[in-house]
């Protein structure tokens, strides 16, 4: 008798359900680290090993002043030089802590093809090479010591079409290095060609699609990450797609039954339609949805403002405020929020990435309860300011600046929080409460404030007279004690 609830099927696979946990969890941190953040330089620095050997680019131009032409020094000839000697995990899993982060941990494989783990079928690898330590494992225990859950980002996938075996300069060509450039393929004149083609308007040709020797390694790497590091959390970069489905399939089915032996729940998530619907959680990279959702969904920011991934020379930084309105926003419409930073080769995290963490974790601790383990209310907030934009990039091509007039809604059991994007005027009115009836509520505060509140309850909404004091920074929740019924 089978005794796997899950069989490799999408009929079967899409009868997992999200844990509650994650559900509950609503904020979460992990870290792009590896060889790229030793050159450190962009734009998109955890791109720097594609585009150093295609010209033009601002990374080829770099790597050619730098470090010489990339046919003399290579992406592996960094490997020496990311050696991790400041490295220690359990500062990270502190901070992670004190940013009020509920799940965390590390890229686990980028696309350059260097696992941040005891990899077995390869010597390329963190454990062997560069900081000869097991990243994925010495986070799984810190992280799991402080009582997050943990995670790990697979961007495996896309290692087939990385590195261009197309030129033979280049040591990417180079049958001995294979193990970590990838296969040998034809890719023949693919200088030039677009990574997501469909997605940029260009045609997809000449590249082979990945063979089988790939895609069994490819499982094989996950296969060994869940079996032992045991994730609660699996997180899919792009390119997932281009894995044939019947390995998603059997990874999918082999990680949900994991379930039953560890007796604990996990979760997956993936990008634009690389799963189908109901098989995993939809995670929207640099965007959001616009409006309330009836389904739960994620999405992976950055601390750095444009597209730094990791640790760059120079990167300008979002602020702590703008980065609680998006958790807030996130959260108001039924996502979650992953939050990216970018240690330093030597294992050091930046000072302003440890500022924004616990800046954040600053104000959830005061406003944690209007974050962690709510719900969703039949509207998500009110107020002038409105996305242009949802979906995949959204933050980076819409930067929204809220106002004192924009608020946003959770609820747990009797309480409804609203949450207002800036401090509000001595006296103000939330419209939307006008549904509420007369009697309905039975308290009104600001968390964080001991100051009595002073409000009224109309036909036109909830008015209320504000603390002359802000109990804090970036956003104010106001907590609604309602009856059960009237």
């Amino acid at each position: 008798m089978n005794s796997q609830k899950y069989t490799s099927t999408w009929e079967s696979i899409k009868n997992h359900q999200i844990p509650n946990w994650f559900k509950k969890a609503k904020f979460g941190i992990y870290a792009h680290w590896g060889i790229y953040s030793v050159p450190a330089t962009g734009p998109n620095v955890t791109w720097y090993p594609y585009w150093m050997y295609r010209k033009p680019s601002p990374q080829y131009e770099h790597h050619c002043k730098v470090y010489g032409h990339p046919s003399k020094f290579g992406y592996k000839d960094f490997i020496p030089m990311f050696k991790a000697s400041n490295f220690d995990p359990e500062e990270w899993a502190d901070l992670y802590y004190l940013s009020g982060a509920k799940f965390a941990g590390p890229v686990a494989e980028h696309h350059d093809g260097f696992p941040m783990w005891n990899c077995s079928d390869t010597e390329w690898c963190a454990s062997k090479m560069g900081p000869k330590r097991d990243v994925v494992g010495e986070l799984e225990k810190s992280i799991r010591s402080k009582g997050m859950k943990y995670m790990v980002a697979m961007h495996h996938a896309e290692n087939w079409f990385f590195f261009p075996h197309w030129n033979k300069k280049f040591d990417t060509s180079k049958k001995q290095f294979q193990e970590l450039y990838g296969e040998l393929h034809n890719t023949e004149n693919m200088e030039n060609q677009a990574v997501y083609p469909e997605h940029w308007g260009k045609k997809y040709e000449k590249q082979d699609k990945p063979s089988k020797v790939f895609h069994d390694r490819w499982l094989k790497r996950l296969k060994e990450v869940v079996d032992n590091y045991r994730p609660d959390y699996v997180w899919f970069d792009f390119g997932l797609r281009y894995i044939h489905e019947k390995y998603r399939k059997d990874f999918l089915s082999y990680y949900y039954n994991k379930e039953k032996e560890w007796n604990r729940e996990v979760v997956i998530s993936y990008k634009w339609h690389d799963l189908p619907p109901g098989s995993g959680i939809l995670d929207l990279e640099l965007g959001r949805e616009s409006e309330l959702t009836h389904y739960n969904w994620i999405t992976d920011t950055t601390v750095h403002d444009g597209s730094a991934w990791a640790y760059m020379k120079g990167s300008k930084y979002k602020s702590i405020t703008d980065l609680v309105h998006y958790l807030i926003d996130n959260v108001s419409k039924n996502g979650l929020m992953l939050l990216n930073i970018g240690p330093k080769p030597d294992g050091t995290i930046p000072e302003k990435d440890k500022n924004i963490l616990k800046g954040i974790g600053k104000w959830l601790e005061v406003n944690g309860k209007a974050i962690f383990d709510t719900q969703t209310w039949d509207q998500y907030g009110e107020g002038p300011t409105k996305m242009n934009v949802s979906g995949p990039f959204s933050d980076n091509k819409d930067k929204i600046k809220y106002t004192a007039n924009d608020f946003r809604f959770t609820t747990k059991g009797n309480k409804l929080f609203a949450i207002s994007l800036g401090w509000p005027n001595k006296n103000f009115k939330i419209q939307s409460m006008d549904k509420l009836y007369e009697g309905e509520i039975l308290d009104v505060k600001l968390i964080g404030s001991k100051e009595k509140i002073e409000w009224k309850l109309s036909n036109e909404g909830l008015h209320i007279t504000r603390p002359n004091r802000k109990p804090c920074d970036h956003a104010y929740c106001f907590e609604i004690t309602r009856r059960e019924n009237f």
